[in-house]
C-alpha cells in the first residue's frame, strides 16, 4: 500500500486530489491557463500549467519517497465524434505525463467506472447525476474540502484517490 495517493481527473477543467498516511487529504483545481490557439482563426485553447503542476506535485511528495507514491490518472475522453474535446484531453494528458515522468513518480490509469462503481450509489445515470453524487459524497467524506468541491461541482479526483487507497493499489 502506498503512503500517498495522488489522483488526477484529466483535462484542463479537472482537479487533483490526494490522500495519504502522513498528509491531510487535499483537493485543488488543475493548474491551467488560456492562450491563443495555434490555428489561424481567433480561438482560445486551455493548457496545463506544467510549471505550476510540477511545483504542486513536488511540494506534495517532499516528505515521501517516490516509491511510496502512486499517481492515478483517469483515462481521458477520446472520442472521434468530439474532436476538439479529444484533442484537448490528449494534450492535457501529455503535459501531465511529462511532469509525472520528470519527477519519477509511478503512475497508472483508471476508468471512471472503476471508482464510480465502488464509491457512488448504484443506479445513477447521466453526467448531471454523476457530478451531483460525486459532489455530495466528496463533501461527506472530506468536509474540510467541501467549499472547493461545491464550487467545482464534483470531487472526482479526491474520490479517485480514496478509491485507490481503499483498493490498496
Amino acid at each position: 500500500m502506498h503512503k500517498l495517493v495522488i489522483a488526477i481527473d484529466n483535462g484542463t477543467s479537472g482537479s487533483i486530489g490526494w490522500v495519504g498516511t502522513d498528509i491531510a487529504p487535499g483537493y485543488v483545481l488543475t493548474p491551467m491557463f488560456k492562450e491563443q490557439s495555434y490555428t489561424k482563426a481567433k480561438q482560445l485553447i486551455s493548457r496545463i500549467d506544467h510549471v505550476a503542476l510540477k511545483k504542486l506535485l513536488t511540494g506534495l511528495i517532499a516528505e515521501t519517497p517516490p516509491s511510496d507514491v502512486l499517481v492515478v490518472l483517469e483515462r481521458p475522453c477520446i472520442n472521434p465524434l468530439r474532436f476538439k474535446t479529444s484533442i484537448s484531453a490528449a494534450r492535457a494528458l501529455e503535459a501531465t505525463l511529462c511532469v509525472i515522468e520528470d519527477l519519477g513518480l509511478p503512475h497508472m490509469y483508471c476508468d471512471s467506472r472503476d471508482w464510480q462503481s465502488k464509491l457512488l450509489p448504484h443506479g445513477i445515470k447521466g453526467s448531471p447525476e454523476l457530478k451531483k453524487a460525486s459532489m455530495d459524497i466528496g463533501c461527506r467524506l472530506f468536509p474540510t474540502q467541501s467549499e472547493l468541491i461545491t464550487k467545482h461541482k464534483d470531487a472526482d479526483a479526491l474520490l479517485i484517490a480514496e478509491w485507490a487507497r481503499r483498493s490498496a493499489l
